[in-house]
């Protein structure tokens, strides 16, 4: 396959032809009925005994399979040239793409995929950044072409192979055996072969690599026919729904119908282990909360559903491809698939209410997104925070960075106003996201509840530091975790004078031991800077004192009318897109 033969290719023939075999076989399939009900079955009806008539039956009953046999052949032509013309027109749309790519920016492409260049300028020559970025264009343009070409080599092998075998059927004859015609229509064994031994699909197999950017994830998906899509999203709705750059309409669908599969797989079965059964609790909970939400205002639309690790879920009020405004909120520590479909289900939707009350002109999409394990543990405290560690806040800070790329992807028009928002261990795992390279496409940050996001300062984290915006209760235990040091001093304190003097002697020996193992800093917390701080930099915002207690910890979210609906208030503005009305709160 070289450049001149794919990019000059007209699929539609293909198409035209595989349009003119299923007419075909329609009417072929309609002569095998006339046939069968006109003659054999009249023949088996009529009466008619002795050793011609049982010799008439068989001869009848042959004839009768060979047209079965042979409808049923002529039956899988029209997929068979469809499938091929759908992958040629993806090889042909990533070709194209590469080829006007490559024109724009003054790369020549050779008829066998060769990319090249003019010299550099007396000026670019002198420039090795420039000669350095040259290279890697052409070196990618040169690696798209080539995989356009081999994809639509491939297809073109497979696609000849198929037909090739329906073909040698007709020729032999054995295209008139039913017990053939069965196979192939059971097993498919004309297609090529996976490696684990079933047919292989040539659109899926142009699907985009696991590495690839969400960006070409959904370029690959627009240019696939309506018909294509659907096919895809029922075959293989795991994939599809949990795809980032897959549109949210499209995403939704998928993971609707991979809910519905796992419930009814996890359900049917006897040996669920105790993880197993705390994700099927979730994907109940998850899909009745789709149930108790179907056609009211704001549309829920279910972003990811998943048995990975302790479980997956993500759900979104309002669609993000289309809002103005676009929040995702991660939560933290103890949280499960179950809170999805429960109480962190309901801040999102809390959410959506606030930034729709704070501007009603403009469209929200509000997310809460658990595409991570988070950490499962008796109480939120630093010796919680010291099991926990930070393993798991760092990828699922991947997993999130690699979220929201692919909300930016899959928006419609003008770019969203993006809002991360992190509560507890999840504003940890926020602050590792923006901390990874490229960043997040964030306009705004928000951490409630922080135990710290393991920056020192608030232009650590990608954005511009009066984007970051902090919301602390003084009561909130959380917001007032030791650091590493402070904890060990603490700890070893109590255990010395606990064995000394018991639990008096414990007592002051944590006060005693706090003192010895304090950090040069006063500000520092488990995971870095407290993001309430003075030193942070960043906005702290007005919340309310809260309870003594951990109840606290939970509040941000309340929707009283005084300060205490202070936190969600302030929130819903800076979702909105109007910082400049949030109410302020001293830094520490």
């Amino acid at each position: 396959m070289d450049v001149p033969t794919l990019r000059d290719a007209k699929p539609d023939d293909l198409y035209r032809a595989a349009d003119a075999y299923a007419d075909l076989s329609a009417k072929f399939a309609q002569h095998a009925g006339t046939w069968k009900d006109g003659v054999d079955t009249r023949v088996r009806n009529s009466g008619w005994t002795g050793d011609a008539a049982n010799n008439a039956e068989q001869s009848l009953t042959q004839t009768t399979g060979k047209l079965t046999a042979a409808q049923i052949e002529l039956d899988r032509i029209a997929p068979i040239l469809r499938e091929g013309a759908e992958a040629f027109l993806i090889a042909q749309a990533k070709l194209k793409a590469a080829l006007d790519e490559a024109q724009a920016n003054g790369f020549d492409v050779a008829n066998d995929g060769g990319v090249s260049w003019p010299p550099p300028s007396q000026a670019e020559h002198h420039d090795p950044d420039f000669r350095n970025d040259r290279q890697q264009r052409g070196t990618d343009l040169r690696d798209r072409i080539s995989q356009a070409l081999s994809e639509a080599d491939h297809a073109d092998q497979v696609t000849s192979e198929r037909l090739r075998h329906y073909t040698d059927n007709a020729r032999t004859g054995d295209g008139l055996k039913t017990e053939t015609a069965s196979m192939d229509l059971n097993s498919a064994v004309m297609d090529a072969v996976t490696p684990w031994g079933g047919p292989e699909d040539l659109v899926k197999a142009g699907m985009p690599g696991p590495d690839a950017p969400p960006t070409e994830v959904n370029s690959w998906w627009k240019a696939l026919p309506e018909s294509e899509r659907q096919r895809l999203i029922h075959n293989y709705p795991d994939e599809i729904g949990n795809r980032n750059g897959i549109p949210t309409v499209d995403k939704d669908q998928a993971n609707r119908i991979h809910l519905d599969q796992m419930i009814k797989n996890m359900e049917g079965r006897k040996d669920l282990d105790d993880n197993q059964k705390k994700q099927l609790e979730g994907f109940q909970a998850v899909r009745k909360r789709l149930d108790d939400d179907k056609g009211k205002q704001p549309p829920v639309f279910l972003m990811a559903i998943d048995d990975e690790g302790q479980g997956r879920a993500a759900i979104s009020y309002g669609n993000p491809d289309t809002a103005d405004d676009v929040v995702a909120y991660v939560p933290g520590l103890n949280t499960e698939v179950k809170n999805i479909g429960g109480g962190d289900g309901n801040r999102a939707r809390d959410m959506w209410q606030s930034a729709h009350d704070a501007d009603p002109s403009r469209s929200t999409a509000s997310i809460a997104w658990l595409g991570y394990d988070a950490p499962q543990a008796k109480d939120v405290s630093a010796e919680s925070l010291a099991v926990a560690g930070p393993e798991r806040g760092q990828q699922g800070g991947k997993n999130y960075q690699e979220f929201l790329q692919g909300l930016r992807a899959s928006h419609e028009g003008q770019p969203a106003h993006v809002t991360a928002l992190g509560h507890s261990y999840g504003s940890f795992t926020v602050g590792q996201a923006a901390q990874r390279p490229g960043g997040i496409p964030a306009d705004d940050i928000i951490l409630v509840g922080s135990p710290g996001t393991g920056a020192q300062h608030a232009s650590q984290l990608g954005v511009d530091p009066s984007h970051v915006w902090v919301g602390a209760a003084e009561n909130d235990p959380v917001s007032h975790l030791p650091s590493h040091d402070e904890a060990k001093g603490m700890g070893t304190g109590a255990l010395i004078g606990g064995a000394i003097l018991g639990v008096p002697g414990a007592i002051g020996g944590a006060i005693i031991g706090d003192q010895v193992g304090k950090s040069d800093d006063p500000h520092e917390l488990w995971f870095g800077q407290d993001p309430a701080s003075n030193d942070f930099g960043a906005h702290r915002f007005d919340v309310d004192d809260g309870p003594l207690g951990m109840s606290s910890h939970s509040d941000y979210w309340d929707s009283g009318d005084g300060r205490d609906g202070h936190s969600l208030r302030n929130m819903g503005n800076i979702v909105s897109g109007h910082g400049d009305r949030v109410y302020g709160q001293d830094r520490r």
